[in-house]
């Protein structure tokens, strides 16, 4: 925490107008699912379909290889967002190809993701719960795919009506096999209110005026601009890997910074303090 004075005054301003003006702003990826259990990497959305019995070996062969030569790009700290944006796209373009090609059944995605490793993070129905039942809105803003992490929270049985998804929904064809991604692309640096249809959305919560925001990378910083009318927003971000190279700059981005944190413990515990009736 670079600035502890300002992020208290700012909990405070969150806790005196309550939970009727609070919505909250999260990545999925990484930031509601867990990086690592056990020693391990846990999959992301795009991993559950990659390493599942409805990819080809040879297509795997061909993620793996897009991963390894555009995630570099897209955390290397010397590069500017505009440098990387053409990076970003043709990643995504090409790996929305490669899966087209798999003419993957959509009646196969709940058991795609039953039999993946996929986790939320610890605490994650203390999360949802909470803010279902304080009637906080959700707003999911995901670059990976949305039938896939939909599954997941679906699965832990905390889909609830309170969340509002944007992310790469697949299309699929009449006999059910996937055919292409529904428009707009949507990657880690265009994550803002002009993605998705997203402006309509947030137009509709104009009273929520201050945003708890959750991320893991620089590019989920942008996902309330946009947003009308905000008064105060506290932005919390998970340092999941490379963290001794990028904890500066997450530090200057974000209020707070987890590092190497697998629970939603701190989350939550701001949650209660700031939906807890109270001056």
């Amino acid at each position: 925490m670079r600035r502890p004075g300002s992020v208290q005054e700012r909990v405070r301003a969150l806790r005196r107008a309550g939970g009727g003006c609070l919505q909250v702003v999260s990545d999925f990826d990484m930031t509601l699912s867990r990086f690592s259990h056990g020693g391990k990497r846990c999959p992301s959305s795009y991993n559950i379909l990659d390493n599942s019995k409805v990819v080809s070996e040879e297509c795997r062969r061909q993620l793996t290889a897009l991963f390894d030569h555009y995630y570099p790009i897209e955390i290397d700290p010397q590069r500017a967002v505009e440098e990387k944006l053409p990076h970003m796209v043709e990643w995504w373009t090409r790996a929305h190809e490669l899966l087209c090609g798999q003419k993957i059944p959509r009646l196969q995605i709940p058991d795609v993701v039953r039999e993946s490793g996929a986790m939320l993070r610890e605490g994650y129905e203390t999360f949802f719960d909470t803010l279902y039942q304080h009637d906080v809105p959700l707003f999911i803003f995901s670059a990976g795919v949305g039938d896939i992490l939909e599954e997941v929270i679906r699965q832990r049985d905390v889909l609830h009506p309170n969340i509002h998804i944007v992310s790469n929904y697949m299309d699929f064809s009449d006999d059910g096999l996937l055919q292409g991604f529904k428009a707009p692309l949507i990657h880690i640096f265009n994550k803002n209110s002009s993605a998705g249809g997203s402006a309509s959305y947030f137009r509709q919560l104009q009273g929520r005026t201050n945003i708890l925001l959750l991320g893991d990378s620089l590019g989920d910083l942008s996902m309330a601009d946009g947003v009308p009318g905000v008064q105060d927003i506290l932005k919390i971000g998970f340092l999941n890997d490379k963290v001794e190279g990028r904890r500066e700059r997450y530090l200057d981005a974000y209020d707070i910074v987890l590092e190497s944190d697998e629970t939603l413990d701190v989350v939550n515990g701001l949650l209660q303090h700031v939906l807890s009736p109270g001056d």
